[in-house]
């Protein structure tokens, strides 16, 4: 019998721009795609290719410098384009340039009875072990690690967000596949978190848990807390069912399939879409002639408006893959009043603005409205995270570096995503993901 979670903490934005039933589906062929190995956190990447070398699909273009195996392949045959260093000579990102090369892909050599030992090496080596994290520290899962369970989420709540279930239907036989290799790395179980209502049948090994769609019941982390929670000591690794589709190709296949469904949303998308591409592919090409042309600034974003990356038109795709939104900047708005406007397209959840009674959908812009400040104790966190902690105090532990009462307060169960909706509320303006992340690196760096 499956298992229902209803959350009452949390927010569904009325955005602008989501797709439809009947919006356009569109296949784009990236000319070239970019690897950023800061999308993959605990990943120290030292490269494996050379500026002009030749690369088929599938083939390594970095490795991890604490676990060689663990590889970020490349999702296209090409050529190097360029390696991108920064500061300190970190590597930014590895651009391949598609070529017309009908070289074979590379293939896995995977047992048809794999044990837990075949199936960590052809993750590792495929790029799909980067596509997984764990819990504590939110990074890549640890070759050392025996997780205690395993959590797949099959929903995304984030605004205008695409339906995960949808872009994986019909492939039950490889999520099964995926399940049963899962199965093989933990002597407890995999959990797989859907939609109340969704089409999805039980899956044979899998625990079928159902969450109602108020976000940000799609994180792994409030899947997490609300199933079997993280206490110190415990390891759990957490991804997406898309992976856990192509990690059930790979078993049955030897392959990999990098093809990714992304949904083209926002306010400032002429007509919103849904997008079959590759990892790392150009936003102007998934964005080409889509883009309102209406004199205002855009902010294009890779990812959702709460944790995605501000790119621009000249970036690219950046991981999850599931989404590209385009809003307004705001930094060419002249509006009455500024961020004290009682306008009835104000976007705002305080009783304080009309916007709150009328049920409409707003397009927001990117200002930050207010300056930051100190951390006004109000409790307004706790209403947009429904987790078992106290994320006030545990924000100002982090900022104390006070090691003991991170760990008394939780810091093991979150990550940065859990605090996006905190972050978008927050009265003082300050970046709450940022000091998740920064705190989560220092518990690994010290504990």
């Amino acid at each position: 019998m499956r298992k229902t979670i209803n959350l009452k903490k949390g927010l569904n934005m009325r955005l602008e721009g989501q797709l439809t039933d009947t919006c356009p589906v569109a296949d784009v062929k990236p000319e070239k795609i970019a690897i950023v190995p800061d999308d993959y956190p605990g990943f120290l990447p030292k490269p494996e290719v050379k500026e002009g070398e030749t690369v088929i699909q599938g083939a390594p273009l970095m490795h991890d410098k604490n676990d060689p195996d663990v590889k970020l392949v490349s999702p296209i045959c090409g050529t190097v384009e360029s390696i991108t260093r920064g500061a300190r000579r970190k590597i930014e990102r590895i651009v391949v340039k598609r070529s017309n090369s009908d070289s074979t892909p590379t293939a896995i050599d995977v047992p048809k009875s794999p044990t837990g030992e075949d199936v960590r090496k052809a993750l590792k080596v495929s790029g799909l072990w980067a596509m997984m994290r764990r819990r504590p520290y939110d990074i890549l899962p640890m070759d050392s690690d025996r997780p205690r369970d395993i959590f797949v989420t099959g929903m995304d709540t984030a605004p205008l967000s695409i339906d995960l279930y949808r872009t994986v239907a019909g492939k039950e036989a490889e999520m099964a596949k995926g399940v049963e290799a899962l199965k093989s790395l933990t002597k407890g179980s995999v959990y797989i978190s859907v939609a109340q209502g969704s089409n999805m049948p039980d899956i044979k090994g899998a625990e079928i848990v159902e969450f109602n769609n108020l976000h940000p019941a799609g994180n792994a982390g409030v899947q997490i807390a609300n199933i079997a929670p993280v206490n110190k000591g415990d390891v759990v690794w957490c991804l997406d069912i898309v992976t856990l589709v192509k990690i059930g190709e790979l078993m049955l296949t030897g392959r990999v399939d990098f093809t990714v469904t992304v949904a083209v949303t926002g306010s400032e998308v002429e007509h919103p879409k849904i997008v079959t591409t590759l990892p790392g592919a150009p936003l102007a090409q998934l964005l080409e002639n889509d883009v309102k042309e209406d004199g205002r600034h855009h902010r294009i974003i890779s990812g959702n408006v709460l944790t995605g990356t501000n790119e621009g038109i000249e970036g690219y795709l950046r991981y999850p893959y599931r989404q590209v939104t385009v809003i307004p900047e705001g930094d060419d708005t002249d509006e009455f009043m500024g961020w004290a406007s009682l306008s009835p397209n104000k976007m705002s959840e305080s009783r304080s603005f009309l916007g709150r009674f009328l049920g409409k959908k707003f397009n927001p812009d990117a200002r930050l409205n207010g300056g930051r400040r100190a951390m006004i104790m109000s409790g307004v966190y706790d209403r947009y995270i429904p987790m078992d902690i106290e994320p006030e105090y545990l924000l100002k532990a982090i900022i104390a570096r006070d090691i003991d009462r991170m760990e008394a307060l939780g810091i093991y169960e979150v990550a940065p995503e859990d605090f996006a909706l905190a972050e978008y509320a927050d009265p003082s303006k300050l970046e709450l993901q940022r000091i998740v992340r920064e705190g989560l690196d220092y518990m690994r760096k010290e504990a």
